[in-house]
């Protein structure tokens, strides 16, 4: 594969790219754009670790986060050539896989069904993509299993900003180019989401249950912001989202 450097490539190495690899992320995107069969796979298997991660804790389920991360990287991948290079292309890489997770969120809260087990498989299943699942240590598991509840609990724009600032450890200017809205509203949908987990994890620092009455404390849902159901699955249709534009 013959490819070149450019003044972008820097950026995108800085954005996740190994150092020591010459060719940059956009290097990939323009050689798939030009018919190389085997960069994108590339580019992919560079970020597939964080992606995968992202698209898991967003959406709480192996099965469901795997069919997001396979639709959002079709989409990426049919969409390339549009790619205008405005941000990094780690930076458009997680915003359609965002994208295709508050998508499935929202279809499952217009068609909720029968609510399943949480989605925790054995290693041996065969079910995800291949990448590294962030688990807690077997003794944290019980709270794990909370704390993912009540991220599940949050409206999904606050969860999409905590899992991408708090979790996985983002820079807020990172994840605002991520979502596509303003440095200030990240910082807004983190404080509200922070302030509805400490009421609902806030019996994990005291050792004892969660008051019944909680929830009555919680702040109240923004408008255009549903609460979530927990735990449900989507149906069994995989319509593709409509993420293929960079500014989607």
């Amino acid at each position: 594969m013959e490819v070149r450097g450019g003044p972008a490539a820097g950026r995108d190495r800085a954005a996740g790219a190994p150092v020591d690899d010459p060719v940059s992320d956009l290097d990939l995107l323009h050689a798939h754009v030009a018919g190389d069969r085997d960069a994108f796979a590339v580019l992919f298997h560079r970020h597939r670790d964080r992606l995968w991660a992202v698209a898991l804790r967003t959406l709480g389920d192996r099965e469901e986060a795997a069919d997001a991360l396979q639709d959002a990287l079709l989409s990426a991948h049919r969409a390339a050539a549009r790619f205008r290079g405005d941000s990094a292309v780690t930076t458009w890489l997680h915003r359609i896989v965002v994208n295709a997770c508050l998508d499935r969120i929202r279809r499952r809260q217009a068609h909720p069904t029968v609510p399943l087990p949480d989605g925790t498989h054995g290693p041996g299943d065969g079910s995800g993509t291949g990448g590294v699942e962030p688990a807690a240590p077997v003794h944290d598991h019980d709270t794990a299993l909370v704390v993912r509840e009540a991220l599940a609990a949050l409206p999904v724009e606050q969860r999409a900003a905590l899992i991408l600032v708090d979790v996985q450890g983002y820079p807020v200017a990172e994840v605002a180019r991520i979502l596509g809205v303003a440095e200030g509203t990240v910082k807004s949908r983190c404080a509200r989401g922070r302030a509805r987990l400490a009421v609902l994890l806030g019996h994990l620092r005291s050792g004892g249950e969660q008051p019944p009455s909680a929830a009555s404390n919680v702040p109240g849902v923004t408008r255009g912001n549903p609460r979530a159901p927990q735990s449900v699955r989507s149906g069994s249709g995989r319509s593709r989202p409509d993420a293929n534009q960079e500014d989607a």
